[in-house]
């Protein structure tokens, strides 16, 4: 392994995932706000104890209850006059279900001067659920949409159909009380009725929507749950307002800047990258070749165009560092019985393309701090790692026939753990070209 590239790798992702925690957002969002009356606190995602933790440091004693939803693990302590509850992600369980029925219990009998301060991050559809199918139904529709590679907005235009709570249903629940949404987003682009199955905004998504989808992907449904797709959802809410606090495009720029600090030259390709995981990967580093100053000339031998770029200098006497960064959220269509996450998978496939480069590494991680059912965040890859990995008698085609990338990269040290980070922008991909 390139310790050098790792240590930088580790640096970029520790100070961006701290430029997007939710703290000063949240502050922002909330300060210089009057509440007439009494204001509760439903906070649902994976960045839900952050963010609520944050609210009741900036208004106190004006936060009469809260409900707290979020993943296990998430919970780092309590918070005065809240109950937090941890729960089951990507699949709902129990937990889900009983956390949610607390947060519809405290918003009941509420008058037009009350305000629910709703905080919604990332993770939200999973986590805050109370189905309109039967549970076991619900989690199996969900494992169906996460195998066969829908994207988010496709996932929750069906989960929506299948909620008490989602696609503004739980605004209605709130009536006549305001509801102030503050947002983390983790859907490209910001779509507020689809962070999260859009809990407290106008759904803009239909029966017709849903129905393709399912064909699409031959969803096995009840006809109870195909029933449901024909039952309407608001199409507008009178009682709410919204706030966007973050989302992938501040990861990104932190990423960018954290690149700078260390000497790289900074590119931002897209903040919109949704595709296989796999292809990102390879994505990448065709970028790499693209820009290396060699590659036309070298046509496909990328080691050959490294190496002879490795004698340039640039204009200042010093050797170039450049970084490409795409922030996104990929899928992967699972195929095998491995463990593992999109952000592993995209770095393992990059692996293979990068064989031997000496100065090349790409990682991925989630800016939540878990990817997939993992304890990583992502993954790391450099020239080394291919040869690593057959040192082992492991074929990185093999093991992404069988998702089991997680597995893979933990024997050659390329997992990157930073634990719950308390906040979810969606993922941050990373190439590095460090000719020293």
């Amino acid at each position: 392994m390139n310790t050098s590239l790792r240590a930088d790798a580790d640096r970029i992702v520790e100070e961006a995932i701290a430029a997007v925690l939710p703290d000063a957002a949240v502050q922002r969002a909330l300060e210089g706000r009057v509440f007439p009356g009494r204001v509760l606190l439903v906070a649902a995602g994976k960045a839900a104890w952050q963010m609520a933790a944050a609210a009741v440091a900036c208004l106190g004693e004006q936060i009469e209850q809260g409900v707290v939803v979020t993943k296990y693990g998430h919970v780092m302590g309590p918070i005065e006059r809240c109950v937090c509850y941890e729960a089951g992600h990507p699949v709902p369980d129990e937990n889900s279900f009983i956390g949610t029925r607390a947060a519809l219990g405290l918003v009941q009998e509420l008058n037009a001067t009350d305000t629910v301060l709703f905080l919604l991050s990332g993770g939200g559809s999973a986590l805050f659920e109370d189905p309109l199918v039967p549970a076991d139904e619900l989690q199996d529709v969900t494992r169906q949409l996460l195998a066969c590679g829908a994207n988010i907005v496709e996932m929750n235009i069906i989960r929506k159909r299948l909620s008490r709570v989602k696609g503004g249903r739980f605004a209605e629940h709130c009536a006549p009380a305001k509801v102030l949404t503050v947002v983390l987003s983790d859907v490209l682009g910001d779509p507020l009725d689809m962070i999260a199955s859009g809990p407290a905004y106008p759904d803009s998504s239909t029966a017709t929507d849903a129905m393709l989808i399912a064909s699409k992907y031959k969803l096995q449904l009840s006809q109870q749950a195909r029933r449901l797709f024909e039952k309407g959802t608001p199409k507008k809410l009178d009682n709410v307002e919204t706030i966007v606090t973050g989302s992938v495009r501040e990861l990104c720029a932190a990423a960018a800047q954290a690149c700078r600090a260390l000497g790289y030259e900074p590119t931002v390709l897209t903040d919109r990258l949704s595709c296989e995981a796999k292809e990102a990967g390879r994505y990448l580093v065709n970028v790499l070749k693209d820009h290396s100053c060699e590659a036309e000339e070298a046509g496909s031998d990328f080691a050959h165009a490294v190496a002879e770029r490795s004698n340039k200098v640039d204009a200042t006497g010093e050797k170039r560092k450049m970084a490409f960064i795409a922030g996104g959220e990929t899928v992967v269509k699972l195929c095998g019985t491995g463990l593992g996450g999109r952000n592993q998978e995209l770095a393992l496939a990059a692996a293979d393309e990068i064989a031997g480069m000496k100065d090349v590494a790409v990682f991925s991680v989630g800016s939540d701090g878990t990817d997939g059912p993992t304890d990583a965040a992502g993954g790391y890859v450099d020239g080394d790692t291919k040869a690593e990995l057959e040192a082992l008698g492991i074929a990185i085609d093999d093991v992404l026939a069988n998702n089991d990338s997680y597995h893979a990269l933990e024997k050659v040290g390329g997992l990157i753990i930073t634990g719950p980070t308390g906040t979810n922008v969606n993922d941050v991909a990373v190439a590095l070209y460090a000719l020293e």
